[in-house]
């Protein structure tokens, strides 16, 4: 059995249609698949805690968390398209505009996690630097949207579609967006799953890699993205347009340097990180 986990978004969209498929069946894989509300923090903690062999998370937030110690390896990209972010505050913030965001508290879901990150580069990309006093740990959205209109935070950086009917119902109000500047999601497994389960991963991926090939041919799949997920036809088809999967396992090392030289220079990883242990290397 594999132990997988997920954020549940439609990124996720063409690993259940492979399970809904029967796909991992047919090859002799159970897989066991697990939300994770909480994001990308949650996932490393699961990786680290063996409560999962295998998770799909932010690519900044899986390779710190490997340089800091979890004892697992990236095996395969899952989106090398990037990921953009809504910058928001609560319905009755007095922040109006994106200049104001590095002088306020930021929501996070906890440290380490994409929400902590992001803001954290987005400043570092425009001349600017944030102490660690200014971000409160809330472990979810729905953290979020408690903490922003109570006013004990000013600011929350998510996935602009998830958030997107939460702003178009008023609990929060979107004032900008950041693009990451690397792929958004990886795939990374523990080095006790690799050691013990190595063939299960392997065919695991090439299961997942021609489920991505096929969703992006398929041509239902904004209109099913839409149903699935409560999202508008049209910014599921502005989502869909804008994302792309991998089919294949490889993983750039110029990307990867890029990540650790920003996560440097932002202060989060230490200046002797390498990436030499970030990647699951066939034998």
């Amino acid at each position: 059995m594999l132990r997988v986990g997920g954020v549940p978004e439609h990124f996720n969209l063409p690993i259940h249609l492979a399970m809904e498929r029967g796909d991992f069946v047919k090859a002799d894989i159970d897989i066991e698949w697990t939300d994770f509300p909480g994001g990308t923090g949650a996932m490393n903690a699961a990786l680290r805690n063996d409560e999962c062999d295998i998770c799909i998370l932010l690519t900044e937030g899986v390779i710190i968390d490997i340089i800091n110690g979890n004892p697992s390896k990236i095996i395969s990209p899952y989106v090398i398209s990037p990921l953009i972010w809504g910058v928001h505050t609560g319905q009755h913030s007095d922040v109006n505009s994106y200049e104001q965001v590095f002088e306020r508290n930021i929501a996070i879901s906890r440290f380490g996690s994409g929400s902590h990150l992001m803001p954290t580069v987005d400043a570092l990309s425009k001349g600017k630097k944030m102490s660690a006093e200014q971000f409160i740990p809330v472990q979810d959205i729905n953290g979020a949207l408690k903490s922003l209109n109570r006013g004990e935070a000013d600011i929350f950086y998510w996935e602009k579609y998830t958030t997107k009917p939460y702003v178009s119902q008023g609990y929060l109000r979107r004032i900008g967006e950041f693009i990451s500047p690397w792929p958004c999601f990886m795939i990374a497994a523990t080095n006790k799953a690799i050691a013990e389960k190595a063939t299960e991963l392997d065919s695991f991926l090439k299961i997942v890699h021609q489920s991505c090939e096929d969703f992006m041919k398929r041509e239902d799949a904004i209109e099913l993205t839409s149903q699935r997920y409560k999202i508008p036809l049209s910014d599921a088809q502005y989502w869909y347009h804008a994302t792309e999967w991998a089919t294949d396992g490889w993983v750039s090392d110029k990307m990867l340097n890029s990540v650790l030289f920003t996560l440097k220079e932002a202060g989060i990883a230490a200046e002797s990180a390498a990436i030499s242990e970030v990647i699951w290397v066939r034998k």
